[in-house]
């Protein structure tokens, strides 16, 4: 079977940018393997979701709603998905490579004694009907191709890798039972805890990034950061040293101990560029850098590069933006 599956990531039905990347993604990868892009729906809240799963493209649903999957995460979705793998073979399967994406592929993948392939920034299949897979190595200082020699093949896809396009498609549906072993439910979700908001995109799954660094000089001038990206409608970023000094907090760090992003569009303010951050941002599509010193090493890497007092070129740039979209 040469179909392409996708394990949708999403909350009670409302699923999340990547997987409708990751949809769009199965629609090239099954067109030129000689399949069909499937869906695998695990958790609760499938009536939400099965209307945005037909409209990026997915022919076919696997469905197996059950609220185990929140109660034994991720052992439950591990039985599961492993013995429907297992027993269909597809051609392959699409995660999103975060944390939790990247965690259920390797247990899936040691189950089934099959390779992973995680961090993937783009993915093709071969003249050998394989899959050719990009990603950074070595701190994002090179960009490796990779394959696969057992299918099915387990693939992690990094957010914003693939720009997610509709694809309007009728979908049918199919029923899977949830398979929860006694070992599975050893380990229980007590409690879930959620941080506020804040209106932005979480800066791993955003498209366009604005991030601020050392040469911010103080925590309340992020404001300036944060301005520029809510008129981009942009993830705010931080690098190791503006979060080690406590100006923002760790979940917005960009860099090699931070997120690994891949935005098309990521605007660094006064982030002098080290080897760290660097390894956490490089294969974004364009790169802007806003800096006083032209020796920094950020502009080695940058598509556009400013050198200016990030105080008098971040407003004026805000400013510009703003009157911009009013005019249109």
């Amino acid at each position: 079977m040469a179909d392409v599956w996708v394990l949708l990531d999403h909350e009670e039905g409302a699923l999340s940018k990547v997987s409708l990347q990751l949809l769009t993604a199965a629609r090239s990868l099954a067109a030129q393997a000689g399949g069909s892009p499937v869906a695998v729906f695990c958790g609760t809240g499938w009536e939400r979701a099965k209307e945005a799963v037909a409209r990026y493209g997915a022919t076919k649903a696997l469905v197996s709603e059950s609220k185990d999957f929140d109660r034994y995460q991720p052992a439950a979705l591990v039985e599961t998905l492993a013995a429907v793998v297992g027993e269909r073979t597809p051609w392959g399967v699409l995660f999103a490579s975060g944390p939790a994406g990247k965690e259920v592929a390797a247990r899936i993948g040691a189950l089934l004694g099959l390779g992973v392939l995680a961090d993937a920034i783009s993915v093709s299949v071969d003249d050998a009907g394989r899959p050719l897979v990009e990603h950074a190595a070595f701190g994002g200082a090179v960009i490796v191709r990779k394959t696969l020699r057992s299918a099915p093949y387990l693939i992690c896809l990094k957010a914003n890798a693939v720009a997610a396009e509709e694809s309007p498609a009728s979908l049918e549906e199919e029923t899977v039972p949830a398979l929860v072993s006694d070992d599975a439910k050893r380990v229980t979700v007590a409690e879930r805890v959620s941080t506020a908001a804040a209106g932005r995109p979480p800066v791993d799954q955003a498209a366009v990034i604005v991030s601020g660094g050392r040469g911010l000089q103080d925590p309340a001038n992020f404001a300036l950061v944060e301005a520029l990206a809510d008129e981009l409608g942009a993830g705010v970023g931080a690098s190791r040293a503006a979060v080690d000094a406590g100006w923002y907090p760790h979940a917005a760090q960009v860099g090699q101990t931070g997120k690994t992003v891949s935005p098309q569009l990521y605007i660094a303010v006064g982030i002098s560029g080290a080897i760290q951050h660097r390894a956490g941002m490089q294969t974004a599509k364009t790169i802007v850098a806003i800096n006083k010193d032209p020796d920094s090493p950020i502009f080695a890497l940058v598509d556009f590069g400013v050198v200016g007092d990030l105080f008098d070129v971040v407003p004026k740039l805000t400013e510009e933006i703003r009157r911009r979209k009013h005019a249109g």
